[in-house]
């Protein structure tokens, strides 16, 4: 059996050095501590597939309406909006910080786990967070909100130096 063929998950934009767009993005790695602008593109790739989703529901295109629109409310209620009854259209209202605010880095800086993004960023890579028990490793895992809670120190505590 063959190797499964890795595909690339994000879209580059089609204008590389736009100026307006690279300062845009450089205040969001900024903001949200992120390692590069693939970080970044691949957020924007995530949410683009879930709006465009959202969009075909809405003109009601394709067959099996329901099943999807199921599908992605229910999609969508798990990591990116708490709300029980909300409708596709709000789906369409989604930017891209709503789904960066729900990384694992964002909100162990929000918790008062770390100081930093930074920080933050080094904790989760050297394996020191956990969710539910398990270690995850990656920054950029979305968090789903049943898990918010959830979220803690791998084995033994850390303690953070409060320094002035």
């Amino acid at each position: 059996m063959g190797a499964k063929r890795l595909k690339k998950l994000f879209d580059k934009p089609r204008k590389l050095w736009d100026k307006q767009r690279v300062e845009t993005e450089s205040g969001l790695k900024d903001e949200f501590g992120l390692k590069n602008s693939r970080e970044l593109w691949r957020m924007q790739t995530i949410l683009r597939k879930i709006r465009r989703e959202a969009r075909r529901i809405l003109s009601k295109k394709g067959s099996d309406l329901d099943e999807r629109t199921t599908k992605l409310i229910k999609r969508v209620n798990s990591f990116l909006i708490a709300k029980p009854d909300f409708t596709v259209d709000e789906i369409l209202g989604l930017k891209v910080q709503d789904l960066l605010s729900r990384r694992l880095e964002t909100l162990i800086v929000k918790k008062g786990m770390a100081k930093t993004m930074k920080q933050a960023r080094q904790y989760i890579v050297h394996g020191h967070v956990s969710i539910k028990g398990r270690k995850v490793s990656s920054p950029s895992y979305l968090v789903k909100f049943d898990e918010e809670n959830e979220i803690g120190w791998f084995k033994k505590p850390l303690v953070v130096e409060a320094s002035a």
